[in-house]
């Protein structure tokens, strides 16, 4: 408050993202008293009947329901992981590069399937891995037959999570980038005169020195491991690989909106809601006390 005058132009720069986060984040949470009543449209949230947990108990007693929640949980850690590995393995390989128009433009390629929305890139990936498509004209060259890939529940999750880390990588590697910027040359110079390898190097200074911002982004992940990509997967899926490509926002755009059980969509979206913020609390907690590294 003392250095309000100084600080008032920050405090205006954030105005425009805190109103997006109000109107978009904090005012819609007041629809969650729908997960607990019968809702009808008609009557409204205030004239709606209560109907307590019951819609938490059917969402239990549903036969789908732990086939959705381990759809979900397979294929966002299958994202987290590969996530985290490809990008820190792209960003020690970009790392030594020396040439810097070639560093840049390898870097300005990669970064562009970030910044087109699934939308456009569903209908690249439906033709690449069509029947007819390049990937199964490969397989056919090497002798192989072709696949449904997006029709066929055993390869369904892999070319998600394929697709998904090669559309993201590139993006996802800047903060290991900018990570590694900050670490002490000293410690090359001093590991190269005692004769230690470019791999001894990398696997004794540069990731240690990565296990922090490691540390932090896994806690970071956590608050989506609920969330496997539903614009990706709704515009990828259907009904032939509802049995392992099924997620939980997926299960609740049918239900809410499609089939307007608008109090069984918001139970299962409370509910995972619920067991994010645990986990992103808790995995907080772990890494603050056995790596003193913490977000809040």
């Amino acid at each position: 408050m003392r250095n309000k005058k100084e600080q008032g132009a920050f405090h205006l720069m954030l105005l425009p993202g805190m109103l997006i986060l109000a109107v978009f984040s904090f005012l819609p949470m007041f629809g969650v008293v729908m997960a607990f009543q019968n809702f009808v449209p008609a009557k409204g949230m205030f004239g709606s009947p209560w109907a307590g947990l019951e819609h938490f108990r059917f969402m239990f007693a549903l036969p789908d329901s732990s086939q959705i929640f381990a759809n979900t949980l397979l294929i966002a850690l299958g994202k987290i992981i590969f996530h985290m590995v490809v990008a820190v393995v792209f960003a020690l390989l970009l790392n030594e590069i020396r040439v810097a128009p070639v560093k840049k433009a390898v870097q300005t390629i990669v970064y562009l399937p970030h910044f087109l929305s699934w939308a456009v890139l569903s209908t690249v990936v439906i033709n690449m891995f069509s029947y007819e498509g390049p990937i199964n004209q490969l397989v056919t060259l090497l002798g192989g037959k072709p696949l449904l890939f997006l029709a066929s529940n055993t390869w369904f999750r892999p070319v998600v999570i394929a697709t998904d880390v090669w559309k993201e990588f590139g993006y996802n590697s800047i903060i290991y980038l900018a990570a590694l910027t900050g670490v002490d040359p000293g410690l090359y110079e001093a590991a190269s005169i005692d004769g230690a390898s470019r791999w001894k190097q990398t696997l004794h200074i540069t990731l240690p020195s990565l296990l922090p911002t490691l540390l932090l982004m896994s806690i970071l992940n956590m608050g989506s491991i609920l969330s496997a990509g539903f614009d990706q997967i709704y515009n990828l899926y259907n009904p032939l690989v509802y049995e392992t490509g099924d997620i939980i926002d997926t299960y609740v755009y049918r239900v809410g909106l499609v089939q307007r059980q608008y109090s069984l969509g918001t139970a299962v979206g409370l509910l995972k809601s619920a067991v994010s913020f645990i986990l992103i609390v808790g995995s907080n907690t772990l890494a603050n006390r056995f790596a003193k590294v913490r977000v809040f």
